[in-house]
């Protein structure tokens, strides 16, 4: 997850945070991971959503659709979310907001996620390096003798683990197919990046002139 809280980025995380989660909830929705990054267009404020209750539910992007959220839920989130952040005024300069599922290549936000995902691919980047790895790659198990934060991830017969404090980031990898077995090395099908269906938004309070796109994609709004 981006840290919002680094001075250069001029954001209050707990503010940001008590803005956006009731109006969430208030769809329906809960938030999954929030990112604040500048592109070649200027910042964009992301906020990842997914069904309430889903991660009680432990759903999963492996083709179930129990998490996955509409294109109506995200763009309710955005016409709601905007003005909101206008009031709270957390922001202060343009930027452009997006709303969106986290796709089939969701970010993963620690030892809940690393069990509820248990069983599929995922890549995870570390501060200190495991068995000289900076990066893993592989399947997410649990840790050996049940550690408590820790977290475990296989490549082929090879089983690295490391304290969840290490990771810097994690997500799951999309691949066609089930993911190889325990102590087996499979072949990777890797696809496309985010899932699009069901994205929204962008915040009145930015670049002028956007247009809206196709409503099979993203909703547009600018200020």
């Amino acid at each position: 997850m981006t840290d919002l809280s680094r001075p250069h980025t001029l954001l209050d995380r707990p503010r940001l945070d008590a803005v956006v989660e009731p109006v969430v909830r208030a769809h329906g929705g809960e938030v999954v991971d929030i990112e604040w990054k500048q592109e070649p267009g200027g910042w964009v404020l992301r906020v990842f959503v997914e069904k309430l209750g889903s991660a009680e539910a432990s759903a999963t992007t492996a083709g179930l659709t129990d998490g996955r959220v509409s294109l109506e839920l995200c763009a309710g989130v955005a016409r709601d979310l905007s003005p909101a952040l206008d009031v709270a005024d957390i922001i202060p300069h343009r930027y452009s907001l997006e709303v969106s599922s986290p796709g089939v290549e969701r970010p993963l936000r620690g030892a809940r996620d690393y069990a509820r995902f248990a069983g599929q691919k995922a890549k995870l980047r570390l501060r200190e390096a495991v068995e000289g790895q900076k990066v893993l790659v592989g399947v997410l198990e649990p840790a050996p003798d049940a550690q408590a934060g820790k977290v475990a991830v296989r490549d082929g017969e090879r089983l690295f683990v490391t304290d969840e404090d290490n990771v810097v980031s994690g997500r799951l990898v999309f691949e066609f197919g089930p993911p190889p077995r325990p102590g087996k090395p499979g072949k990777s099908g890797k696809a496309g990046k985010r899932d699009k269906a069901g994205k929204a938004g962008q915040h009145p309070k930015h670049r002028e002139g956007a247009s809206r796109p196709a409503a099979d994609t993203k909703e547009t709004r600018n200020s």
